[in-house]
Formats: C-alpha cells, structure tokens, sequence
C-alpha cells in the first residue's frame, strides 16, 4: 500500500529521481544526514548515554529514600517488612541518607509516639482537665441512688 503511494507521489514529481549519495572515498569523515561528522555523531551519543545514567542514578536514590521512609513507618506500626524495600536499597548501595525534611518527619512521628507510649492506655486522661476525685463522687452517688430505687442490687 506505502509503495503505491511512493510511486503515485512520484508519477507527480515527473519522476526526478537522484542516485543514492556514495561516501567520499578522499579518506574526510563522512557527514551523517543530519549534518554531522561521525565524531560528532558518537561524541553526542556518549553524552547522552552519560545523562542517561546520572538520570538512573537519581532515581534509584530517590526510590531508595522511598523504601527507607516505608520501612521506617513500618517499624513504628510494627507490620511486617516487605523484601523489595530492601532490594531497592540494595540497588542504590545500601545506606541511604534520608533527606532532612523526612529524617525530621519520621524522627517527629517517633517522639509523638514515645511520648504517648509512656502513659499506658489512658495517656488521654491526662490531656483532659477533669476532676477525677470529684467525678468518682458522683459515680458513687448515682449507684447508691440507683441501690436505693432497686430492689436487687
């Protein structure tokens, strides 16, 4: 089908046809068709292939600052580590410094929770202004009330 156009196309143009460009046999480097030495040509393409890598570079160490938040919010709520986390911090060389924002943010989440780790299960009554002695009073009064009206307590 592509040919038919192609030849279609060309039947219009009158047929101009050009014979195919022969490298210079002079021993001069050969230009490319899009104006370039052969030097030039692999000159580029190494710079682009070094850009290539930093780019992987950089993204295998933010996926490893990734998995090293993951495995430290799963420390604090104490679920299970998952194997890929680690493999991605093996890829990026190991230890990965965490930038400080996320230190801060995970070191942070830590201290909140030391803090309410501390006051066993009711840490929230300690944050709460009430008068425990004077609600334990009236606790008692109603059940002596409620005693009084029943017959089986």
């Amino acid at each position: 089908m592509a040919s038919f156009f192609t030849t279609a196309l060309k039947s219009f143009q009158g047929s101009k046809e050009e014979p195919p460009k022969e490298a210079p046999k002079d021993g001069k480097a050969a230009t490319l068709s899009n104006g370039m030495s052969r030097e030039e040509f692999e000159e580029y393409q190494r710079q682009l292939l070094e850009e290539k890598i930093e780019r992987d570079k950089a993204f295998a160490q933010k996926k490893a600052e990734r998995a090293t938040v993951r495995m430290h919010m799963r420390d604090k709520y104490r679920l299970p580590q998952d194997e890929r986390d680690d493999a991605q911090l093996h890829v990026a060389g190991g230890e990965v410094e965490l930038p400080q924002e996320l230190a801060a943010m995970v070191r942070s989440e830590e201290e909140e929770e030391e803090e309410d780790g501390d006051t066993g299960p009711f840490a929230f009554l300690t944050k709460l202004d009430l008068d425990l002695p004077a609600l334990r009073d009236r606790a008692l009064g109603t059940v002596d009330e409620v005693k009084e009206k029943c017959a089986l307590m």
